[in-house]
């Protein structure tokens, strides 16, 4: 059974995965801002939960050798890295603040790089990466005004994946990013009201989760549309 790490676990897809990874005998760790709810996750898995890690962290503004320190205490290693954790904000470009930009880049592409770069020490060879990105963020697809700092920022964390998966093949590890389609989350829910997506996070989180476990066997470098839309 693999050990895992998940970002952004305590709701939406990222809380559906952790259930699931745990679940399925895998030790998993996921850090979230809410500790009210990552302790309602540990509550909801029963006796499931010794198999579950949680942190409080906020990829804003917190330490990340400190969050690597409990990672490495915790896990001993991490097989796999699952960069769930997202910023989505809904406002036309012309009205958006540089700080909403930065907000929501540091979340959806800068925290990348501190915390894979602190948890590559723990990464054995055969590792697995995979960056959740947009379909927003994928070039040629459908745009939708309101979105153009988080597509933008999905769209940096593609380019990313591809440098990524180059740099980081010297150990062996795979790096991959899904772009995702609508799915319906508490962050759609806030930003579209009323709009109903064609997926659950559920149903997301079984395809992540394969696709993390088994994916890097076919895959590395790749950024995958996972959409029921066309374009």
């Amino acid at each position: 059974m693999e050990k895992i790490l998940v970002s952004g676990g305590s709701s939406g897809i990222g809380n559906a995965l952790v259930k699931k990874l745990v679940l399925g005998g895998h030790e998993v760790f996921t850090f979230a801002r809410s500790v009210e709810k990552l302790n309602d996750l540990s509550e909801e898995l029963g006796s499931g939960r010794k198999m579950l890690h949680t942190y409080a962290f906020d990829l804003r503004y917190d330490d990340f050798s400190l969050l690597a320190a409990e990672v490495k205490t915790a896990l001993g290693k991490i097989d796999c890295i699952i960069n769930n954790a997202g910023m989505l904000v809904n406002k036309p470009f012309l009205e958006l603040s540089q700080t909403e930009v930065e907000a929501v880049f540091r979340v959806n592409v800068m925290a990348v790089f501190p915390l894979v770069q602190s948890l590559i020490p723990i990464m054995p060879a055969g590792g697995h990466i995979v960056n959740i990105s947009s379909i927003g963020g994928f070039q040629g697809s459908m745009k939708f005004p309101g979105l153009s700092a988080y597509s933008a920022s999905k769209g940096a964390l593609a380019i990313l994946t591809e440098s990524m998966a180059l740099e980081l093949s010297q150990y062996n590890v795979k790096v991959n990013a899904l772009a995702l389609g609508a799915v319906q989350t508490e962050m759609l829910e806030a930003a579209f009201p009323g709009y109903k997506a064609p997926l659950s996070p559920d149903e997301m989180a079984d395809f992540i989760l394969d696709f993390t476990l088994n994916g890097h066997r076919y895959f590395n470098g790749k950024i995958l549309p996972v959409s029921l839309s066309t374009p």
